[in-house]
């Protein structure tokens, strides 16, 4: 009876499981084994439920058990059915979709193919080449001649160097431009500075040999020199110097060190490579740097104008001088022999040299008055010059036409140079007559337009004795400021300090906000408390080299007289 009971009580469970496996088909396996796991416990109760009913009851209930079994059996048939019949039709469509099995197919069709196709393409090669030698006797036996094989040689030898010469178009590379930076610019100004230093260094040793800074030097140098001329060996003597330098600069980069210079060379401080520059220190590296290429640019500008000055006879006077030395030159090498003609320049240039050249060199009024290569350079102008000539002239035409007492002045005033003919002049009439000085007194080669710039006299309390605008100049002794608001040429306003007054000059910067060292010119005399301050100057770094060198140069002399 127990056995029984337990039987039906398995029934029961199966039978709920069923139910609910039919009631939620789509349910996952997990939520069907928590409520497999659940229903166990409500199953315990169905015994005494029994218990309470009855034997009659007991027999109605397992035939209504059967009966739902068998129901229950059947459902979860169909339904089992179903479930498979919708897998395969969800398994055909993911095959449907991926064709695998078709991309298979075509896969090995194509790889036969390319099989196929490769057996014919060796088949038909190694049919050709079985061919070829059957077919090469059937042709009529060439017999080669002496000229062909002669031209066959000569094309396997140079047929090579032959198709070198062949034209072709020029290609045409266009260089890509790099854009503006301060520090490619800087490192640019390094590499030229670099790049100049072997030539400079040459330079400055053939000066220091003519100048006979080492005395041993230049007469051992003179003698050799002198020795090699005189039994025409000075060509080979040149070359066998250039041959003596390669060799010593491949010995220098083989890690030898070999050091020899008649001048002392000046060991210059490196400065480190800075990467956190503040905002002020950038720019005024900016400001040296353009200064430097544009003294650079300035420079060669000056010395490729002065050459085409020179050939487009601009000077009549100096290149009348040039032109006669090539017709010497040229009717010399007609007439003379060319052994005779060498022997004749190697002399010359050694005395020149050696000799010629350090006289010039010492005594400076000799070379301005007979050292004729130097006349024609130095009194050669540039376009700039020629430039403020014309605007000079136009003014002084303007000038002498409002006032016609200037016109008897100006051949007469000792403002007239009396070598090179030129009259110094400033805005307000001749230079000695504005600042009262006497007739010698000219502005210096290096500032004959002055530098534009305002004088900052801090002893003055008023606005318009404080601050002056104006044009600096530097002559032999004095130092000349004149006005730009003087009026009707009056010279109450214009200052006149005399060099060997001057105490203390330095650079000075008048406001300390600004970047860089300042555009400004400090110069303490006995006659004022405070230094007079010339600011606002764009060529601060030349007119303080200017000022200072004369300053130190009538310092010098006067130390010596005394």
């Amino acid at each position: 009876m127990l056995k029984r009971l337990d039987r039906i009580r398995f029934r029961g469970q199966r039978r709920d499981e069923f139910l609910d496996l039919a009631e939620s088909p789509n349910t996952s396996d997990t939520e069907c084994a928590d409520e497999a796991l659940a229903k166990p416990r409500l199953s315990i109760r169905e015994p005494e439920e029994l218990r309470e009913a009855g034997p009659g009851s007991f027999s109605a209930a397992l035939q209504d058990d059967s009966r739902t079994d068998l129901n229950e059996v059947k459902g979860h048939l169909e339904i089992a059915l179903l479930e498979k019949h919708f897998l395969q039709e969800e398994l055909r469509k993911l095959k449907e979709e991926s064709n695998v099995d078709a991309m298979r197919q075509e896969l090995e069709k194509e790889r036969l193919r390319r099989i196929e196709l490769e057996q014919k393409v060796n088949d038909a090669l190694r049919a050709r080449l079985e061919d070829s030698p059957s077919q090469t006797p059937k042709a009529p036996p060439s017999k080669d001649t002496l000229s062909d094989i002669f031209l066959k040689w000569l094309y396997d030898r140079f047929g090579v160097y032959i198709e070198d010469f062949r034209f072709q178009p020029e290609e045409s590379t266009v260089e890509p431009e790099e854009p503006l930076s301060g520090k490619r610019l800087t490192e640019n100004m390094r590499r030229l500075k670099r790049g100049f230093k072997p030539v400079t260094n040459f330079m400055r040793n053939l000066s220091a040999l003519s100048s006979w800074y080492s005395v041993y030097t230049s007469a051992i140098a003179f003698i050799f020199y002198m020795y090699a001329a005189w039994h025409g060996w000075t060509i080979p003597m040149l070359l066998f110097l250039a041959i003596l330098r390669l060799s010593l600069n491949y010995l220098i980069s083989r890690g030898w060190r070999i050091q020899w210079s008649i001048v002392p060379e000046v060991s210059e401080p490196v400065e480190p490579p800075k990467e956190d520059l503040t905002v002020s220190e950038k720019f005024q590296l900016v400001l040296d740097v353009a200064q430097k290429a544009q003294n650079l640019f300035g420079r060669m500008a000056n010395i490729l104008e002065k050459i085409k000055n020179l050939f487009m006879w601009v000077q009549p006077e100096l290149t009348q001088k040039l032109y006669v030395g090539l017709w010497v030159a040229f009717i010399s090498s007609c007439l003379l022999p060319y052994k005779l003609l060498g022997f004749i320049m190697a002399i010359y240039a050694g005395i020149k040299f050696f000799i010629i050249g350090f006289i010039f060199k010492s005594c400076p009024k000799l070379r301005q008055r007979f050292d004729t290569p130097y006349v024609i350079w130095t009194n050669l102008p540039t376009d700039l010059q020629l430039k403020e000539r014309n605007s000079a002239a136009m003014s002084r035409r303007v000038t002498v036409g409002n006032r016609g007492s200037l016109s008897a002045a100006a051949p007469l005033g000792g403002g007239r140079d009396e070598d090179g003919g030129r009259f110094y002049s400033t805005k307000r009439g001749a230079f000695h007559e504005v600042f009262n000085l006497p007739e010698s007194e000219r502005p210096l080669t290096v500032c004959e337009n002055g530098w534009r710039c305002c004088l900052i006299n801090r002893d003055k309390k008023t606005p318009s004795d404080y601050i002056r605008n104006g044009v600096l100049y530097v002559t032999e002794n004095y130092l000349c400021f004149e006005s730009s608001s003087s009026r009707s040429g009056s010279t109450k306003r214009n200052k006149v300090i005399k060099l060997l007054d001057i105490q203390e000059i330095q650079k000075y910067k008048v406001l300390s906000v600004l970047p860089g060292s300042g555009m400004g010119i400090s110069i303490a005399t006995p006659s004022t408390l405070k230094p007079m301050v010339f600011g606002a100057m764009m060529h601060r770094d030349e007119a303080f080299d200017a000022i200072f060198s004369q300053y130190n140069k009538i310092l010098v002399s006067f130390n010596a007289e005394t």
